[in-house]
């Protein structure tokens, strides 16, 4: 049982027995039957009780993955990670097992598939490799499995996502997919007909970042503002630096009050890039890296890969108080239950959030992870005006394709459709004549896909133009001997898909060419700041935009605006700002922005933004979790449905009981959601009235009995305490005093609240009562979203302060 070998029947009998041993167990098969599922469910149960780390892998490629299998899995291993590849179309194949307990390890990969079949009586080849043949195998095989069962590619399987998906596997859909295409190192061979030279490679871990050991302006405004934060309180922040302004080398200088650092990012160039900006701040402490490969874990500083650091059995490595200072880098991209996994199993003094991405567009859950305290942002559009990022000119090109027919799933279009439209030679021309026109000398094209960047990258070599196309899987060899050779004017143009959106720059780059669709608003900002690098004989970038009517054409610009908020109209003196940023629009553009402003109903767009959330996390997201981590403005709520349980009716969430409470109580819910609040103080009384509990919340109270509540939640933290405490009135009330409390909160939020509710509150002789009565059958459901609201209010209202205080600093 100690040598490889390899299995040609009954695999089942070893999984079990492998099962039943491991503490970490990682499967990835191409598709799940429920046939399979119902094989290793006694097992993989028995192995949830005992608190194994169990994370399953499949995909929906060709829709053979049933529907029925996930939610076996789902309902009787609750606490197992599930997540699916969404593979639009390209094929995804891989049958492998993965298995580790506290002496031994084990990797099986071959053929079988989790089905009865493919795990008993089929044909199907696999190979046992144990530890003992090779013990870096299982490390090796587990690092892998973290980058896919990671990817963005990935959705978590939840009930949602389980009848999401079910209505594409009734569908049956059997298309095939495209041809595969040369892999880019033998298309970069055949281009340019010789292999790359060794010193045209650059060093994988070197970086543009200045090594300058001294803050630059824009770092020394972000220290400032997080040792505010620190003295203020506040134990997480989130610093959102536009690309280029040296966000490695802000988290190095600010780790200098913090004897252990952990710096977590997702791609290994990044751990090596921070890893050599922190030897420059610090050459006299030590630093390691711990990831697939490497694993130094006892250092001043120690640079993790996600992947590797999710992995139970080494994250059990590291005790809750190991560092001072936790750093993730490239924030945007955290996967929420990830991330929280990981950050969860840590209690540093600091948590230190670090991307480029402009406020809450599309990532809010980034935002929720540092509980929405925001150190400082400095957007592109001011790192400009300051002359610290190059300015930019912008051309929006009219794409004339039709996308409005297209499949939408998950926050994208259906590859396989939007390919059809794409690799066209119409459309491949479209792309080239307006880049022809507007073109400088070094350009990034951005593709939706592998395929359209090797497509459009053939169609401008045909065209007698050196132009190449990278992507993911491309080594790393031909991607920095590529980016080389862009600087030195041996390429034209690199198209791409997944890479250069950051960690990686090419300062000299001076045009961008967008062919693809804009999904993601952080990922479209991400992708503007390749260009805006300062750079020798760089007088300005060129930004070629081709704008058809696919989903976010609008909402595209919110990135383009400092306060994230669409203009009336959108033309090519909405934004231009002169010498800073210019833009042009074609007259046939702005036609099609405004006719596609008129298809854009606010309520829907909450109701969609609603639905999406709720796919992601698998329940009814609160009101606080739709503020944090939807993709709309939660402040729009109030202003088209009054309250959020108006929301949940609109949207068809609420069941009958709930619909008759709305009904009854709706006044009172929309006051609470209304009314005025210049400081927290009505939220922290209805806060205190709810502690009481679900019966007793609505009935009267006199401030003596809230003033010891009120007096220590406004007290517990620094940050509260600031926000509201802070003049001469609020100060006196520092040092608990019962009777000035209580007076305090007779005049403030007694006394207003009942003067402005339209009689659903009395003030009278020191007692403070709502104005209502609750059956008992309501009793619940009405607290509840009580609670909600209460809870999304005051931070709402610190959220609004903290950013108050950091523009007037």
């Amino acid at each position: 049982m100690t040598k490889l070998r390899l299995l040609t029947q009954n695999l089942l009998d070893d999984l079990k027995k492998l099962t039943a041993e491991a503490d970490t167990i990682y499967w990835m098969t191409a598709f799940l039957m429920k046939s399979g599922v119902k094989e290793v469910l006694p097992v993989l149960r028995e192995a949830v009780l005992r608190g194994a780390d169990i994370k399953i892998l499949t995909g929906d490629y060709l829709s053979i993955t049933q529907p029925d299998a996930l939610q076996l899995l789902i309902d009787e291993i609750p606490t197992a990670e599930i997540r699916m590849m969404e593979s639009g179309g390209t094929s995804f194949h891989p049958k492998a097992y993965l298995f580790k307990s506290t002496d031994s390890a084990t990797v099986i990969v071959g053929s079988s598939n989790l089905s009865k079949s493919a795990l008993t009586s089929g044909i199907e080849w696999n190979l046992y490799a144990p530890s003992t043949v090779d013990a870096e195998i299982f490390e090796t095989a587990a690092h892998e499995f973290m980058n896919l069962f990671l990817s963005p590619n990935t959705v978590q399987i939840n009930n949602e996502q389980i009848a999401k998906y079910r209505t594409r596997y009734d569908e049956t859909n059997w298309k095939l997919p495209f041809s595969a295409v040369y892999d880019s190192k033998t298309e970069l061979e055949m281009t340019f007909g010789a292999t790359i030279l060794d010193d045209q490679v650059a060093d994988p871990a070197s970086s543009y970042e200045s090594t300058s050991l001294e803050p630059r302006p824009a770092q020394q405004l972000a220290l400032d503002a997080l040792n505010e934060t620190v003295e203020a309180g506040y134990e997480k922040a989130l610093v959102v630096l536009a690309t280029g302004l040296g966000k490695t080398y802000l988290a190095a200088f600010f780790a200098q009050a913090y004897p252990k650092v952990l710096f977590i990012a997702h791609r290994e160039e990044l751990l090596l890039q921070a890893q050599q900006s922190f030897k420059h701040v610090f050459p006299d402490r030590t630093s390691g890296i711990y990831n697939g490969q490497q694993k130094e874990n006892d250092a001043d500083f120690v640079f993790a890969s996600i992947q590797t650091l999710a992995m139970r059995h080494h994250l059990q490595r590291f005790e809750p108080t190991a560092f001072d200072l936790i750093v993730v880098d490239e924030f945007h991209h955290a996967a929420a239950p990830t991330y929280e996994k990981v950050l969860g199993h840590f209690i540093p003094k600091f948590l230190l959030g670090l991307t480029a991405t402009p406020d809450r567009l599309d990532n809010k859950d980034v935002y929720s992870l540092c509980d929405g305290n925001e150190a400082i942002s400095i957007h592109f559009l001011d790192a400009i005006r300051q002359n610290w990022l190059s300015p930019f000119i912008y051309y929006g090109v009219l794409d004339e394709t039709d996308y409005s027919q297209l499949k939408w799933r998950n926050n994208r279009y259906d590859e396989e459709e939007l390919l059809r439209l794409q690799i066209r030679d119409s459309y491949s021309e479209a792309v080239l004549t307006p880049w022809k026109e507007h073109k400088q000398s070094r350009t990034i094209g951005f593709c939706s896909s592998i395929r359209q960047a090797v497509f459009l990258s053939e169609h401008f070599q045909q065209a007698g133009h050196r132009s190449l196309a990278l992507h993911g899987n491309t080594d790393r060899e031909t991607r920095t001997a590529a980016k080389c050779m862009l600087e030195s004017g041996q390429l034209d143009i690199i198209f791409t898909v997944d890479l250069f959106n950051e960690g990686v720059d090419i300062p000299s780059v001076d045009t961008l060419l967008f062919a693809r669709q804009t999904e993601s608003l952080t990922v479209f900002t991400q992708q503007i700041g390749r260009g805006l690098r300062l750079a020798a004989g760089k007088s300005h970038c060129t930004i070629i935009d081709l704008i058809g009517n696919y989903r976010n054409a609008r909402q595209k610009y919110k990135v383009f605006a400092d306060d994230n908020e669409l203009p009336a109209k959108i033309s090519s003196e909405t934004f231009t700002e002169p010498t800073y940023f210019e833009f042009h629009f074609e007259t046939a553009v702005i036609d099609l922005l405004e006719a596609m402003k008129q298809n854009e109903p606010i309520q829907q767009r909450l109701i969609n933004a609603y639905f999406e959330l709720k796919e992601e996390l698998g329940h009814r997201p609160s009101y606080l979790e739709y503020h944090l981590k939807a993709k709309e403005d939660s402040k729009a709520i109030q202003q088209k449905f009054k309250t959020y349980p108006v929301l949940l009716e609109h949207a068809g969430e609420l069941n009958e009981l709930e619909t008759e409470v709305l009904k009854q109580h709706k006044g009172w819910l929309i006051e609470m959601n209304r009314t005025g609040m210049n400081k927290s103080y009505k939220m922290v009384l209805l806060k205190y009235m709810l502690s009481r509990g679900v019966a007793d919340w609505y009935k009267p109270v006199t401030a003596i009995e809230a003033a010891p509540f009120f007096h220590a939640y406004l007290m517990e933290k620094p940050y509260r305490r600031d926000a509201d405490l802070a003049d001469k009135q609020g100060l006196a009330l520092h040092d608990y005093d019962e009777a000035k409390v209580a007076k305090l909160i007779e005049t403030m939020p007694m006394t207003k609240w009942s003067g402005t509710s339209k009689g659903l509150i009395q003030f009278e002789d020191g007692i403070f009562s709502p104005q209502k009565e609750v059956a008992k059958e309501h009793d619940e459901i009405l607290f509840g979203w009580m609670k909600e609201i209460c809870e999304y209010r005051l931070h709402w209202n610190f959220e609004r302060k903290k950013k108050v205080m950091v523009k007037q600093n």
